[in-house]
């Protein structure tokens, strides 16, 4: 019995001391493979789309793009819906006579023909920072604009077009009691012409719509407008805000200058408002705008004076000054969220009106769309926004150097305001 014993014990043993030894050897192989495969491994290479991408972002390219170099840099966008991609050199000079003053010149072109020329004094902050005030300049030529008719009843098949050729000279003078609160006065003298579109795919819009449907299609008046507005602006940061609001009226007067019959008030109001959650990662905007005009007796509007709607701030799923008239309303909800660092995603929608008369406004019969959109970002601006809307009339798509709701009308200086 006790052999027996003996006898298992050594079988085994010797049974172990196999495997002990076969296991120690697999462990010395794996390890001699893993050294021989560590001298031939080679740094892992970026490809080329990676290292345009690193370079871009490690020579601060959009920082100084934007910056420029002694005060020049490129100027992109500015003009008018469904003028194409515009660009134009732009020069800018701080600090003149060791003060506070700023002077800036810049021309704008497109692909298209159309044109936009500026020049410009700002003096930001007078009197300690109690002040500011600034002179501006502005040339259009835009040789093709939509005309649909004026009313909320205009038909899509209506289509036109027409050249608008517009100066404005404005000073304001303004005051500045607390951070966020600004009121002041403009006045300012706007010269106008209208002519035959030149997009050959549509009738220039004399050719179909008379003076009595389009007023001052025929002859056009110049305008002394003065004007009295107040700004509470509270956002954390106006070319990208995440939280705040701003709350703008202005109170503005025209005066007929060349034919005395054109006379006319304007009031305009907006509102925006923004709320974050989740660290200010995620942002609901909230926008709305109303314009109202009282005109002197029964004289109309010139029709290239009216409010419009349809652009990448309004009704965004319908083609450019699809609506226009002598007053108008619009709402806008926006979701946003970011992507990643650079890269903000939103859902939209927009609801909004043009009527002839105040009276007129009906909010069971609200034009509107729902769409998504793209911002890009550097140093928390937007600098390229893209965003698709879609209505019952088809959708648009919009492409715009800019944040979205940053034109208000506060000391506007065109004759249908600036883009």
């Amino acid at each position: 019995m006790l052999r027996r014993i003996i006898k298992a014990a050594i079988v085994t043993c010797c049974a172990t001391g196999c495997l002990l030894a076969q296991t120690d050897s697999r462990a010395a192989e794996i390890t001699a493979a893993q050294e021989h495969k560590a001298t031939e491994l080679k740094p892992d290479e970026p490809n080329k789309v990676e290292r345009v991408l690193t370079r871009f972002n490690q020579d601060n390219f959009l920082e100084n793009f934007s910056n420029g170099i002694a005060g020049f840099r490129p100027k992109i966008g500015g003009l008018a819906n469904g003028s194409g991609f515009a660009l134009g050199p732009e020069w800018r000079r701080t600090g003149l006579f060791n003060r506070p003053l700023a002077i800036y010149a810049n021309g704008v072109f497109s692909f298209k023909g159309y044109q936009k020329y500026e020049l410009g004094l700002d003096a930001p902050r007078l009197g300690h920072g109690l002040f500011f005030a600034d002179f501006h300049a502005v040339h259009h030529n835009y040789p093709s604009l939509s005309y649909y008719g004026s009313g909320p009843d205009s038909n899509k098949s209506g289509r036109t077009d027409f050249r608008l050729e517009d100066t404005a000279l404005d000073a304001t003078l303004g005051m500045r009691p607390t951070r966020h609160l600004s009121f002041g006065a403009t006045e300012g003298y706007l010269l106008n012409n209208v002519g035959p579109g030149t997009d050959t795919s549509y009738a220039s819009a004399e050719t179909v719509y008379s003076p009595v449907q389009a007023p001052g299609i025929d002859q056009q008046a110049n305008f002394l407008r003065s004007a009295g507005f107040v700004e509470y602006d509270w956002r954390d940061n106006p070319g990208g805000p995440r939280r705040g609001g701003d709350y703008s009226f202005q109170f503005a007067d025209y005066r007929d200058r060349t034919f005395g019959v054109s006379n006319f008030r304007r009031l305009d109001m907006e509102a925006q408002q923004y709320f974050s959650i989740l660290n200010q990662r995620r942002v609901f905007a909230l926008h709305a705008k109303s314009t109202l005009t009282y005109p002197d007796g029964d004289r109309p509007l010139p029709f290239y004076m009216q409010p419009w709607l349809g652009s990448a701030d309004d009704l965004r799923g319908y083609r450019p000054f699809r609506f226009r008239g002598n007053n108008l309303m619009v709402m806008s909800a926006e979701y946003r969220w970011e992507v990643f660092s650079g890269l903000d995603m939103a859902l939209f929608t927009d609801a909004g009106q043009v009527a002839m008369r105040r009276s007129d406004f009906n909010f069971s019969h609200l034009e509107s769309d729902v769409g998504f959109g793209f911002r890009f970002n550097v140093r928390n601006q937007t600098f390229l926004r893209l965003d698709v809307g879609f209505s019952h009339e088809g959708f648009q798509i919009w492409l715009k150097f800019k944040g979205v709701f940053n034109n208000h009308p506060v000391r506007t200086a065109s004759s249908m305001g600036d883009f």
